[in-house]
């Protein structure tokens, strides 16, 4: 039998190499050893795999390697494994997979009285987490996959849980005031309405028949792995649109009420588009495979399941790192796209744009300076002097804010009202008529939407921010008065209307 002269990556990951460092040195080592004929394959594996289970400072010792070389390579691999028990000794990893804190960790619930059981139930389990550091939940905070949606949670700076960023990677807030007079706008009602629908598309799989090229396609990193190289065709097709769901694009009144404002707009009233969308069928590309990839990687119990995490210091760790930042630029990219459209026909430019991500991980650092992995899964970041926007619904006035960078709240604070309905109660107890008067009441114009936008299924978003006073301050207020939204979609499939259901609670 003729005798294998590589062993592979996941060779090496099956024995329990996924520290890229080491994976790296051991892959050299096999590579090397494997020349020497007197090595088998197994030998080889049987070797690196007894590195792991037992204490690696004496393997030097009991080793005789048969060239300089291979002694050279075996001595780096003694090294990485020492450096990885050292910086993972923390956790509790079995042969079954890891265990959980028997209590959470503390941390700041704002507005409890009005958020669901379940959804605390899922921080508790996020914050059992042997990998987690600190926690908050916002006051919009409902049930989601994994980490509830308005959940933060802050993990050691090198693990990051992708069903912990959500679905829609970097779903996003986009605002654009103009210098156009509010008169103007009230009077040119069907001219901002005919705007919406040439420069907007929505839709599951939906793109423009002609979009825009944009430099983002020139970036190397669609080439860091097969799963982002394949889903790039479909990013080319879809930029500059909308997904369905919670995402919007719409036209309302900016009130600006403070002289000293963070903006640095005079008091008054604006017109101004604002959107909301994510990384379309790229992002929900990326979080469908890693998500799978850090369950089928990291065994939790069946509570946490969708809590597993990937490790920076791995392979695919570093390819979901790269293809969620590429999500956060490409669905940056998709609203400038949109309000670039819009700016071109109007013939005008922005006096001003706030815009923000939700559904995404930074590596920040806490105040009592240790580095750490915040995930911010439907919250919004909200760092001193930060500027953000927190929606409510189609009818209900939302705000543009700024941070105060409070640290119980992990400088977040809510993404907009959340829902007190899930899709499926509205459905039932929402009629088409209840929304028809709620758009009459509230003077808004809608295109699109089903009855599991309609406003009832929010909350109040007044008092939702007055449980978030301490984490942001109110800049000005944006009225929506021209609403699009994806049309009612009636023959989704069961599968079909199951990924759905996940990318609107996750965005």
């Amino acid at each position: 039998m003729k005798r294998s002269k590589k062993i592979s990556t996941q060779e090496l990951q099956k024995i329990g190499i996924y520290h890229l460092d080491l994976l790296k040195a051991a892959g050299r080592y096999a590579k090397e050893a494997l020349k020497n004929k007197k090595n088998s394959k197994e030998s080889i594996l049987s070797q690196l795999a007894n590195l792991l289970e037992h204490q690696v400072e004496n393997q030097t010792a009991n080793l005789s390697p048969f060239t300089p070389q291979e002694g050279e390579l075996w001595k780096d691999c003694v090294e990485k494994a020492m450096l990885f028990k050292t910086e993972n000794q923390a956790l509790k990893q079995t042969r079954n997979g890891f265990e959980l804190k028997e209590t959470p960790l503390s941390y700041a619930i704002f507005g409890k009285a009005d958020i669901e059981k379940s959804a605390q139930g899922q921080m508790d389990t996020a914050l059992r987490l042997p990998i987690s550091v600190a926690g908050a939940l916002m006051p919009d905070a409902h049930h989601g996959y994994g980490l509830p949606i308005g959940g933060v949670l802050a993990t050691q700076a090198d693990k990051i849980i992708p069903f912990a960023v959500g679905v829609d990677i970097a779903c996003r807030m986009c605002l654009s005031v103009f210098e156009i007079e509010k008169s103007f706008f009230e009077k040119k009602q069907n001219y901002f309405k005919n705007l919406l629908l040439k420069n907007t598309c929505f839709g599951t799989g939906n793109g423009f028949q002609t979009p825009w090229d944009d430099p983002i396609f020139e970036k190397k990193e669609w080439q860091a792995s097969p799963t982002i190289r394949q889903l790039k065709s479909k990013a080319v097709q879809q930029i500059g649109s909308s997904g369905t769901g919670n995402h919007f694009v719409e036209w309302g009144i900016l009130s600006i009420e403070g002289p000293e404002n963070a903006l640095q707009l005079p008091v008054g009233e604006y017109v101004a588009l604002l959107s909301h969308s994510g990384s379309r069928g790229f992002g929900a590309g990326v979080a469908s495979h890693y998500s799978k990839l850090a369950m089928e990687i990291t065994k939790l119990p069946a509570e946490a399941k969708h809590l597993a995490w990937l490790d920076l210091n791995t392979q695919e760790g570093q390819e979901y790192w790269i293809g969620m930042n590429l999500a956060g630029e490409y669905a940056a990219a998709n609203h400038h796209h949109i309000h670039q459209r819009m700016a071109k026909d109007l013939n005008a430019l922005p006096l001003r744009k706030v815009e923000n991500h939700h559904n995404f991980a930074w590596q920040e650092t806490l105040a009592t300076g240790q580095a750490v992995m915040v995930h911010r899964k439907g919250a919004t970041p909200a760092q001193k002097g930060e500027l953000g926007i927190i929606p409510a619904s189609m009818t209900q006035a939302g705000y543009v804010v700024v941070g105060k960078g409070d640290t119980t709240a992990l400088a977040s604070a809510s993404h907009g009202a959340g829902r007190q309905m899930s899709r499926t109660q509205a459905l039932k107890n929402i009629s088409p008529q209840d929304l028809k008067r709620a758009l009459i009441e509230n003077d808004v114009t809608l295109i699109g939407a089903d009855l599991d936008e309609a406003p009832m299924a929010y909350k109040d978003i007044e008092k939702v921010m007055s449980f978030q006073k301490d984490l942001v301050g109110i800049v000005g207020k944006f009225t929506p008065k021209i609403v699009r939204m994806a049309e009612k979609e009636v023959k989704r499939n069961k599968r079909q209307t199951k990924a759905g259901d996940m990318n609107f609670d996750e965005s």
